[in-house]
């Protein structure tokens, strides 16, 4: 198995977008005008990897196109709206589309609440992706992660162009994070402290290793905290903006360097990074998706990695994260089967 050695992670973790790519790519953003597709656009920009970037939304795609244009890199950047056909102009020929479109959690709200309003908006922009950009690579941002993939699935299923191997969801957020929280713990710097994150991406079904991590040794009541803190860390967004959005900032980098990792394995690089895909691991017990390692690669998913050994601790994460997961995925399932 290939895993993110410590220095590579900390390349991955600082690396500087602006670097010259060998190959370029149309990237299109679905929702750049919203909170995390503005500062997404802006991060894609600043990647030379992008030279097309595509940001469609219902209103305010061309403002927003127009102000990180100014940045001075060589890529275009258009923005489109509905009217002119403009979400088949915008996803025609990209390569890569990300998909944070939805509205924000709320203080109180959990992502599950949020599944009926951002449903339609996936489910609907899933249909154009598959019409105009069937082989394009899907980055799913909207949430709740666990509900929207097998969404984005079931409509290219029903479309014929369903390639297990070109679809996620966006779990890097929870990567991310736990480096950080760790860090705070250990006092040291989070660029140095890989942790693999698996399950999927909301509350108990995010699953934490540490006993993968450098700090096997965190035990009883720090390592709870610091578990139930990588699982609810959004909740801390969320209350601390008083309803004015959720983690959108900090959610636009994690999206922006998982995109960064697919674009770079386009041209050689291997790069293994947690994301929510269609998985063997726990097919046999109904569960279609899961989050691991993946080693990405030209055709995406190449190879998912098992989880590993396990503490007790962790197994039994494990297990409360397969309850939750097998709801959620049947959720967007059923949605698709009941609202074609």
């Amino acid at each position: 198995m290939v895993f993110l050695s410590r220095n590579v992670f900390a390349q991955v973790q600082r690396r500087a977008f602006s670097s010259t790519a060998a190959n370029a790519y149309k990237v299109a953003v679905l929702g750049a005008a919203g909170g995390i597709g503005q500062p997404l656009s802006l991060l894609l920009k600043l990647n030379n990897k992008v030279t097309d970037l595509s940001l469609y939304d219902l209103r305010g795609a061309p403002g927003v196109a127009a102000d990180v244009s100014h940045v001075p890199t060589n890529s275009t950047v258009t923005g489109y709206l509905p009217d002119n056909s403009g979400l088949e102009k915008a996803l025609t020929g990209a390569e890569v589309i990300l998909i944070p479109a939805g509205v924000p959690r709320k203080p109180g709200m959990t992502r599950d609440d949020l599944f009926n309003t951002n449903a339609s908006i996936v489910r609907d922009l899933a249909k154009a992706a598959a019409e105009y950009a069937p082989k394009a690579f899907i980055l799913v941002i909207a949430n709740p992660v666990n509900s929207t993939v097998p969404i984005v699935a079931e409509v290219y299923k029903s479309k014929g162009v369903y390639d297990p191997k070109r679809l996620f969801g966006v779990t890097t957020l929870d990567v991310l994070r736990a480096s950080r929280f760790i860090s705070e713990v250990k006092g040291t710097d989070p660029n140095d402290e890989p942790v693999t994150v698996v399950g999927g991406h909301s509350g108990v079904t995010i699953v934490p290793l540490l006993s993968q991590s450098n700090h096997p040794d965190i035990e009883g009541e720090t390592r709870d905290a610091l578990v139930h803190r990588i699982q609810f860390g959004g909740d801390e967004v969320v209350k601390a903006k008083d309803g004015a959005g959720s983690a959108t900032l900090s959610m636009a980098q994690a999206a922006a360097r998982f995109a960064n990792s697919l674009l770079s394995s386009f041209s050689g690089t291997t790069v293994t990074e947690p994301t929510f895909v269609d998985s063997p691991l726990f097919k046999d017990e109904g569960i279609e998706f899961f989050s691991s390692q993946v080693t990405l690669g030209p055709s995406g998913a190449e190879v998912i990695h098992p989880l590993g050994k396990l503490n007790e601790y962790e197994e039994k994460l494990i297990e409360a994260a397969k309850v939750d997961l097998k709801k959620n995925i049947a959720k967007g399932v059923k949605f698709v089967a009941e609202n074609p």
